[in-house]
């Protein structure tokens, strides 16, 4: 006694996306103040530094994530354009990938906004995918030509 199930699918023309998740203002994060003195770092003098030294954190998680092809790092490949950092701390990510049609085309873009939302000092991250102006291995930086034997 087989039975045939149904499954109904509806076509749709668009999917609204789902709505951000943000932190409030009056949340604080707890400070690890033993982190900061093992590693010999001192609070920043001025405001523009202070930004200047989460735009470089951001930079260093974006060095953590590796294209699954290339054993080169998403910075070091070319596929950041700009990190700007906001007084609020909201960082917005502009990228780009190696095609179009890259088998990461949809992970990839989802595991920054994750990796740059876990820099501490970061209330909100948005990644802006763009096409334009296209990738080419000349935006590689040195370090990645010479780990691809390109030097």
């Amino acid at each position: 006694m087989n039975k045939e199930r149904k499954i109904e699918t509806e076509e749709v023309e668009a999917v609204s996306p789902p709505p951000r998740a943000r932190v409030t203002p009056d949340f604080e994060r707890k400070r690890d103040y033993l982190t900061g003195f093992l590693s010999g770092e001192t609070k920043p003098a001025d405001e523009a530094s202070a930004n200047e030294d989460l735009k470089n954190n951001v930079i260093d998680a974006l060095k953590s994530i590796y294209d699954p092809e290339i054993p080169v790092d998403i910075y070091e490949l070319g596929l950041i354009y700009d990190v700007a950092i906001s007084e609020d701390g909201d960082a917005v990510v502009t990228m780009t990938l190696t095609t179009p049609h890259c088998p990461v085309a949809e992970s990839l873009p989802n595991e920054v906004e994750l990796r740059v939302l876990s820099v501490p000092g970061i209330r909100d991250a948005e990644v802006k995918l763009v096409w334009d102006p296209p990738w080419d291995p000349s935006k590689m930086s040195d370090e990645a030509r010479l780990e691809l034997g390109m030097l």
